[in-house]
């Protein structure tokens, strides 16, 4: 039942790049939820919170095809290096103006916003990387260790950013990640030359009209940036964590590091016991059933901001005044909510990588690496978005309760207008 380790005995390349993806990650947890508590501290909006994913949108989206592009026309390697580059230099310059006092909200959306885009055109090259360090047969094992890296990174980093926003400030905890983050390159030098496979000639534009081509014609690996879109558009609620943290649930920005750390324990557990995940021949249904689950538990999560903010006493709204002291039962049972998500989207994420890796040719591997992170990436963004304006102009419970039921919903729908991914055999991997 236990993880798989084989492909960290088999490749020390890939040994290396997995551990410093993983320090490196929790660097960039750490950011994301400090940049949401300074947003929080600057406007007192969870709508400014959510902005960050408006600026970050347009950006990760040019990222990832352009990037995926990239990698499918020069070395792997060279490319992860220099993106690793420009997200390690836009975290160090919001550092540096958060030591100065920079309380304008807009260079910390625009370096957010170009860290974001750096990391998917990393993610999308790594990806790319990954089936070249390995072999098909220990992808799905690869995909659950980093399972562990993302539930390691997200159990950690919040936890730390919370302590730290608390005690030692912003700025400092942006710092953090600035040092985290040189992890990464020791992974990425320690890298061989992987040039890609295929036609090199076509410029880039035309690279990316042509994976657009393949992808119409590749239905398996399509759904799987659908199944994935609705997951994370109606099921990311961490925009409401600071919120909650301040108005509902109490405790303030160690909530909000608690609950951001309950998603990825999930994440974590899930990737430590995965070790049968690899005999799963369905794999196609794998993914709707995990999905489904994760709705399931985003609506308990609204459930039980819900049922907090009606023992207030304040009706169905939340209360204008903070609240210093934590509601520990109201919190335990929220944290359980979003653990039993993180442990099925993970499980999803496992199934829907090695769809991908397996299924896609190398020439066009790289392109749907990108693809594929514009939408892990991405969708959480769009999910911001609609957490942030539901709350705004509903109330703080209500983006994850309505948005896990309506994944429950649409996860009944596509389960049978999509009998070919259903019926997706990983022995016989089609695109």
């Amino acid at each position: 039942m236990f993880v798989d380790v084989s492909p960290l005995r088999e490749s020390p390349a890939f040994a290396r790049l997995w551990i410093g993806s993983s320090v490196a990650h929790i660097g960039s947890q750490v950011t994301i939820v400090a940049v949401g508590l300074h947003i929080y501290q600057l406007t007192g909006s969870t709508l400014a919170v959510s902005l960050v994913a408006l600026w970050s949108l347009g950006p990760m989206i040019v990222a990832g095809l352009v990037g995926g592009a990239l990698a499918d026309r020069y070395d792997r390697r060279l490319v992860a290096l220099v993106t690793a580059i420009l997200a390690w230099t836009s975290i160090g310059t919001m550092t540096v103006i958060a030591f100065l006092g920079v309380e304008v909200t807009w260079p910390y959306y625009a370096l957010a916003a170009v860290n974001a885009a750096s990391a998917t055109i990393l993610g999308a090259t790594r990806g790319a990387i990954l089936p070249r360090l390995l072999r098909p047969q220990t992808l799905p094992a690869a995909a659950a260790l980093n399972g562990i890296t993302m539930g390691l990174s997200v159990t950690v980093g919040p936890a730390v950013a919370g302590v730290l926003v608390a005690t030692v400030g912003v700025p400092w905890t942006y710092l953090l990640d600035v040092v985290l983050f040189t992890a990464a390159f020791l992974g990425i030098v320690g890298l061989p030359n992987i040039a890609p496979e295929g036609d090199r000639s076509a410029p880039v534009f035309q690279s990316m009209r042509e994976s657009l081509r393949f992808l119409k014609r590749a239905p398996n690996v399509r759904a799987t940036f659908i199944f994935d879109i609705i997951a994370m558009t109606f099921g990311s609620p961490r925009v409401v964590f600071p919120a909650a943290g301040a108005l509902i649930l109490g405790g303030g920005p160690i909530t909000v590091g608690a609950l951001t750390a309950s998603f990825a324990v999930g994440a974590l557990v899930s990737s430590l016991l995965s070790g049968r995940l690899g005999g799963v021949r369905r794999q196609g249904r794998a993914v709707t059933v995990a999905i489904a689950v994760h709705g399931m538990c985003v609506a308990l999560f609204g459930l039980v901001l819900l049922v907090s903010t009606l023992t207030l006493g304040l009706g169905l709204t939340a209360p204008v005044h903070e609240l210093t002291e934590p509601r520990m039962v109201a919190i335990v049972l929220a944290g359980l909510a979003l653990a039993g998500s993180g442990a099925a989207d993970n499980v999803s994420s496992i199934f829907r990588t090695t769809i991908l890796q397996t299924a896609a040719p190398d020439e066009v591997r790289g392109r749907m690496q990108g693809i594929f992170f514009v939408v892990v990436a991405g969708g959480p963004r769009v999910g911001d978005l609609f957490a942030g304006a539901i709350a705004t102009a509903a109330a703080i419970w209500a983006p994850p309760l309505f948005g896990g039921l309506v994944i429950i919903t649409l996860m009944a729908i596509l389960s049978r207008m999509s009998p070919g991914f259903q019926r997706y055999d990983a022995r016989s991997p089609q695109p």
